[in-house]
C-alpha cells in the first residue's frame, strides 16, 4: 500500500485486491472483516428494533399518564397527550438512530454538528414559524384554553375548535372558522368564558323618578330567579347603581351557564319590559323641549318669534 490515509474505503478495497489474488492471509483478514461488518450490522439492527419498540411504548405510557390526569371537571382534553407522546416517541427514535450510527461506525460528532448547523440555518429561515411553535408549545403546556372552551382570541368570539403546534382554530359564532397564529394568541389577551364554569349577566334599567323604585327592584329580583337558567347560588343582585338625567338606573346581575349566558340576558331584558309595562313602570327617554323666544321690534312691541 502506498501510505497511510485516513479514508477508511481505501484499505477494504486494497484488502479485496489482495484477496482476489489468492493472497491467504488477505483472505483470512477479509473475511473477519466482513464477519465483524456483519455482526455491527446485526447489533445495530437490533438496536434499531429495540429502539422502535421502545418509542411507542413510552408514547404510549405518556399518553395514557396524561389521559388520567384530573381536569377540574372538565371534559378531557388529548391535545397535550398527543402532543408529549409525540415528542417522547422521537426523541428516542433520534437517541436510537445516534446509536445505531455509532455502532456502524459512523461519527456521532459529525452527525450532530451537521444538525446542528441545519437547525439554525432554518431556524433563521423560519423565525416566525417557530415563534408560533414556542407559543403552540406554551399553550399546551400551560393550557389557557381547552378544545370546546368559549373564548375571546384577538378580539374575536367563539369556540375552540382545536389546537396545535401552529394555530388555533376557533369556530365563530358567524359560522366561520379562523386560524389564528399561536403566536399572536400566546402574545395578546386570552378571554375564556368556560374556565370557571359560569358566567355572570349584567342588564340596567332605567326607571322614571316617579315611579315606585322597591317595586322595580323588587321585580328584577323575581324575574331572575323565575328564570331556569339562571343560577341560585350566588343569587341574583339588584340595585341603585346611578342617577341619570332623565331616570334611576337599575342594575341587576345574575349568574348562568356559560352556554347560557348571552340568551339569558336577551330573554330577561324582553320579560322585564313587559312586566314592568303591565306593573305600571315606566322607562323614561330624553325628551327635547322647543322654547320660543318672544322678538322685540325698534317700536317697542314684542312679537312671539
Amino acid at each position: 500500500m502506498a501510505g497511510k490515509t485516513d479514508d477508511p474505503i481505501t484499505p477494504f478495497f486494497n484488502m479485496v485486491t489482495l484477496a482476489m489474488s489468492g493472497d491467504p492471509a488477505m483472505l483470512r483478514a477479509l473475511a473477519a472483516s466482513v464477519m465483524a461488518f456483519c455482526v455491527r450490522l446485526l447489533v445495530a439492527s437490533l438496536i434499531l428494533a429495540i429502539t422502535l419498540w421502545l418509542a411507542r411504548r413510552l408514547a404510549a405510557l405518556a399518553d395514557g399518564a396524561l389521559s388520567r390526569l384530573p381536569h377540574h371537571g372538565q371534559a378531557p382534553d388529548h391535545t397535550l397527550a398527543l402532543f408529549v407522546s409525540a415528542l417522547v416517541k422521537y426523541l428516542v427514535i433520534a437517541v436510537g438512530l445516534i446509536a445505531v450510527l455509532q455502532q456502524l461506525g459512523v461519527q456521532a460528532t459529525s452527525v450532530i454538528a451537521v444538525l446542528g448547523a441545519a437547525s439554525l440555518a432554518i431556524g433563521l429561515a423560519l423565525q416566525g414559524t417557530l415563534t408560533n411553535v414556542a407559543a403552540g408549545v406554551m399553550i399546551l403546556l400551560l393550557r389557557p384554553y381547552r378544545t370546546g372552551d368559549r373564548v375571546e382570541l384577538n378580539g374575536k368570539q367563539g369556540r375552540i375548535a382545536g389546537t396545535d403546534l401552529f394555530n388555533t382554530r376557533l369556530a365563530g359564532y358567524d359560522g366561520l372558522t379562523l386560524y389564528l397564529p399561536n403566536g399572536k394568541v400566546f402574545g395578546d389577551m386570552i378571554v375564556n368564558f368556560s374556565q370557571s364554569g359560569r358566567r355572570r349577566v349584567d342588564l340596567t334599567f332605567g326607571v322614571d323618578y316617579e315611579d315606585d323604585l322597591d317595586l322595580a327592584l323588587t321585580t328584577l329580583i323575581e324575574l331572575a330567579r323565575a328564570e331556569p337558567r339562571v343560577l341560585a347560588d350566588p343569587p341574583p343582585w339588584a340595585k341603585v347603581i346611578a342617577t341619570a338625567d332623565s331616570a334611576v338606573q337599575g342594575g341587576l346581575r345574575c349568574w348562568t351557564s356559560p352556554e347560557d349566558g348571552a340568551d339569558t340576558g336577551f330573554d330577561l331584558t324582553k320579560q322585564v319590559k313587559e312586566t314592568f309595562e303591565a306593573r305600571g313602570l315606566s322607562f323614561p327617554y330624553p325628551h327635547q323641549v322647543t322654547l320660543e323666544r318672544a322678538q322685540i321690534r325698534p317700536s317697542g312691541a314684542r312679537v312671539a318669534g
